[in-house]
């Protein structure tokens, strides 16, 4: 397959990894609410229903469960249906549908049946809107076996995992950063699949020996900031990007906390039941005598998103990680009490 190199912003690079796998396999299908003539709300499906007909690209009425429903009888046909939720918090009436069918079929019919469904999810604040339209669910579906659930942070991961989740037999919660949408970066484009990077695999996006910080989505680039302000101090941070969320992968996790001894992770959900608290109870069965500290989580608060003017105050940004680190190398934080530096 050719190779290019381009620069594109995150969601140019989703729409170039939804045509690269349009045009390698008639099978695949996209499905979604205004997804063909519009181009979708985020114009992320530009141009594609123009490209391949609308018998590959179909708009769908405003029902999340028929569309759903509409891709597990494409799946059982042989079809590798792409479908398109709107705005996360309008997948809840796709969930039985997603957590009882899509993810139980193969397991149920012991391998006779596949779902390669992709549920591409537009996820997060930081845009300015209300709640089902800022939401971050992915810790639902990480907690349903059979479904792979993954996050990307840069255009690069976008084109290229979207490419490998269609691939996948197995179906795949695929969480996009809407505010994110519009970073650029350059996106190598064609090559083969085989030669990339895993979906399950994690990355260390910056080098640390100090501190571990373990993020996923948009928060990835806020964490890199975060890392950047803390050398300044003397700080070392290692920044991992989980990339797979379901299932994770532990091992760069672990060698990078038996390295600093101190762990926080951060996301935009809230605290309880996360993807956080998954990570540090893992890692303290896996860690525990390399621990320093208590591991530490940075997240939204636990309460329904709050107004947009108000999401700042909600969302971990720079300053709120930075407590976190100050919290597992006991230093004043807000927590202690003490003045802060």
């Amino acid at each position: 397959m050719p190779v290019a190199t381009e620069t594109l912003t995150l969601g140019k690079a989703i729409n170039a990894g939804l045509r690269q796998a349009l045009a390698d396999d008639d099978k695949v299908m996209l499905l979604g609410e205004d997804i063909g003539t519009l181009g979708g709300v985020y114009r992320i499906t530009d141009g594609l229903q123009r490209d391949f007909g609308a018998r590959r690209v179909l708009d769908t009425p405003l029902a999340e469960a028929g569309i759903l429903g509409t891709a597990v009888g494409l799946a059982y046909r042989g079809y590798r249906p792409v479908c398109e939720i709107q705005f996360d918090g309008f997948i809840y009436p796709a969930f039985d549908q997603i957590v009882a069918q899509v993810a139980k079929l193969h397991y149920r019919t012991q391998g006779a049946v596949r779902m390669p469904i992709t549920v591409r999810v537009p996820f997060g604040g930081g845009i300015g809107a209300a709640e089902h339209h800022s939401e971050s669910p992915e810790a639902y579906f990480t907690h349903t076996s059979g479904l792979r659930v993954v996050a990307v942070s840069n255009p690069q991961d976008a084109y290229t995992m979207v490419r490998q989740a269609i691939a996948s037999d197995d179906p795949v919660l695929f969480f996009e950063p809407k505010r994110r949408y519009h970073v650029k970066g350059e996106v190598v484009l064609g090559g083969s699949l085989s030669d990339a990077t895993p979906m399950g695999s994690a990355r260390v996006v910056r080098p640390g020996t100090d501190v571990t910080l373990v993020v996923h989505g948009a928060l990835v680039q806020t964490a890199v900031d975060a890392a950047r302000a803390a050398e300044a101090d003397g700080t070392s941070i290692e920044v991992i990007d989980l990339r797979s969320l379901s299932p994770i992968d532990y091992d760069p996790i672990v060698a990078s906390v038996r390295k600093t001894g101190r762990l926080v992770v951060a996301h935009e959900a809230p605290g309880q039941g996360g993807i956080g608290a998954e990570i540090c109870a893992s890692i303290t069965e896996r860690c525990f005598g390399a621990l320093r500290h208590s591991p530490v989580r940075v997240t939204g608060h636990d309460i329904p998103y709050p107004p947009s003017k108000l999401e700042k105050h909600h969302l971990p940004d720079l300053d709120r990680i930075l407590d976190g680190v100050d919290r597992v190398l006991d230093r004043p934080n807000s927590l202690s009490g003490g003045p802060l530096a």
